[in-house]
């Protein structure tokens, strides 16, 4: 079984590796990738997970016996999954903040186009990069190690309350504070599109067909953000409490 889940997840590998180079490509092609940056960014995070899934199970189905530095090193970075990691929390925390400037944008139009500049959408860009790596090797360096030819990751704890503190922080963090984002910026962004909805309806028996245009765009906007709210915060949400609840009961 280990086996072939080993290489089911291989395939899921190579699969979202070329969905989110398509994607990328076609952000490029249609020159979309300056205007998108985020989402460039949350793509560049998807591409790479997926691609180090594709390393770090390949390697596994190899069964390679580990000595030496060699073999410490390719445990820390490749076995230990630290890469694969690295990104999907960077992703998790970019897609908060694709999550936030939509907020700016639509809750606060006038302060976003006053005090919203470039480099902090560049910065916090950088942050997702740098934060979940530093989190991750400041975790994998001392509870990962080799034993008898065999790579144990995360599971070297100096003592057990370390380990709870760390679930914690990372339930907390992970978790907890990613969805509260996601709710409460997406129901902000609902209550002002449908207040727009609202005014633009009152003058649409009396106006001409473009306010009744503009009225059916907002509802599909609406519509849209709705469906948006529910695929991220459900689906986030059940997907990652099975993997800290899982994690949980293995530690």
């Amino acid at each position: 079984m280990e086996f072939y889940f080993q290489c089911a997840v291989i395939v899921i590998g190579v699969i979202g590796t070329a969905a989110n180079g398509m994607i990328l490509y076609a952000l490029v092609a249609s020159d979309q990738h300056k205007k998108h940056v985020l989402i460039v960014n949350q793509n560049l995070f998807d591409f790479f997970s997926s691609f180090f899934l594709i390393i770090i199970f390949s390697l596994k189905l190899c069964n390679i016996y580990l000595t030496g530095a060699t073999g410490y090193w390719l445990c820390i970075t490749i076995l230990s999954e630290c890469l694969w990691t690295w990104t999907a929390f960077g992703s998790i925390i970019n897609l908060a903040i694709i999550t936030v400037e939509r907020y700016l944008k639509i809750v606060h139009p006038v302060w976003s186009k006053k005090k919203l500049r470039n480099w902090m959408i560049y910065s916090a860009m950088a942050f997702a990069w740098i934060s979940s790596l530093t989190n991750n090797l400041a975790l994998v360096f001392p509870t990962t190690a080799v034993v008898d030819g065999n790579c144990y990751a995360y599971v070297m704890w100096e003592s057990k309350i370390a380990e709870l503190i760390n679930f914690f922080y990372s339930f907390i963090y992970y978790y907890v504070t990613m969805i509260l984002i996601f709710t409460f910026c997406y129901w902000r962004i609902l209550v002002v599109i449908r207040r727009q909805a609202r005014v633009m309806a009152a003058h649409s028996g009396r106006s001409s067909t473009q306010t009744q245009a503009q009225t059916h765009q907002l509802n599909r906007i609406q519509s849209n953000v709705i469906k948006t709210m529910l695929y991220v915060s459900v689906f986030y949400a059940v997907s990652w409490l099975r993997s800290i609840y899982l994690d949980y009961c293995l530690s």
